[in-house]
């Protein structure tokens, strides 16, 4: 008998924003843009692409676009999706 495998969005997950925040903040942690920018598009969907359309002014195309594999979201645009899903941009110093 086959294995069946499903798609796994782990959108679907994170349902509480202290698991939306600490799911973002892991990723900052990672220092990868790539990464960041993927992670920032997965709280989209879990907070719902169209809201988060409508609170920054882009359109959902360009936000799939700005988190697509070969996406290149600009600051602005990273700093009103972080608006938009409740969560802000911190900074710390390095450990060391």
């Amino acid at each position: 008998m086959a294995d069946v495998l499903s798609i796994y969005d782990p959108a679907e997950d994170l349902v509480s924003e202290d698991g939306i925040a600490l799911f973002m903040a892991e990723a900052l942690e990672t220092g990868d843009a790539a990464y960041i920018a993927n992670a920032l598009g997965v709280v989209a969907r879990a907070k719902g692409m169209a809201d988060v359309a409508t609170k920054t002014g882009l359109s959902r195309e360009q936000l799939h676009m700005s988190f697509a594999r070969n996406g290149n979201p600009s600051l602005q645009t990273v700093l009103a999706i972080m608006k938009a899903v409740g969560l802000d941009l911190t900074a710390k110093p390095h450990a060391g």
